[in-house]
């Protein structure tokens, strides 16, 4: 099932001097139990596309459809509290909240109440391989790859089966970079995510399950 279609999507920056076409005519579909990258030279509308899944502004042209939904219609704001969630590369974790009230916030901010978003907050640290120490731990106190695996688990929290990462594993080693990537990968074929990652590292390309490449604003795709 299309959990996203992309259907001639152009989508242009206007300054008071020029018009920038960051995405020309991109048409693709993204599947629910599938682990995509999106591949390019800085500046190739990577981060354009993404931001525009992620519903943080509309096309030019074209339309975005959320399982069959046109998102230009849609409450953008509802759905990037209940259907999606954006992985950065910095974690961007609030940084005097512990691993468990960081993934307790999404939850929280739902008005979930507090002893439900506790205990599911535990599960969801538990899937990231996460271990109860960490549960009380600051950001500072964690390594990068313990602070991506809470941003996962922050991201999964909010109940939305749309994951887009914006080259998470770009500030971790390559045994952390391996274990970012089984996650996500689990998180698509187990328990049937839409997860589409921003990335330079040919090694993470390899793992996704079809790989779309960005060059001068258009898509074309690399590997089925």
């Amino acid at each position: 099932m299309s959990m996203i279609k992309v259907e001639e999507v152009s989508y242009v920056y206007k300054t008071k001097y020029q018009k920038i076409e960051a995405l020309k005519n991109v048409s693709c579909n993204f599947e629910e139990r599938k682990f995509y990258a999106l591949v390019g030279e800085s500046g190739s509308g990577k981060s354009t596309l993404l931001s525009l899944l992620a519903g943080l502004d509309l096309p030019t042209q074209g339309k975005i459809y959320i399982e069959d939904k046109d998102i230009s219609i849609m409450n953008r704001d509802e759905y990037r509290l209940n259907m999606s969630s954006v992985v950065y590369q910095a974690f961007h974790l609030f940084p005097l909240l512990t691993a468990m009230e960081n993934v307790m916030f999404p939850m929280e901010f739902k008005k979930v109440p507090k002893k439900e978003a506790k205990e599911q907050a535990q599960l969801l640290l538990k899937k990231v391989g996460l271990s109860d120490k960490i549960y009380s731990q600051y950001p500072q106190m964690m390594s990068g790859g313990e602070q991506q695996r809470v941003a996962i688990a922050r991201a999964m929290a909010s109940g939305g089966k749309i994951i887009l990462a914006d080259e998470p594993t770009g500030n971790l080693d390559t045994e952390n970079e391996k274990l970012i990537v089984e996650h996500l990968k689990r998180l698509a074929h187990e328990e049937g995510y839409t997860v589409i990652v921003i990335t330079h590292n040919t090694q993470v390309a390899m793992e996704a399950d079809l790989v779309f490449r960005m060059c001068d604003g258009y898509l074309s795709e690399v590997k089925a």
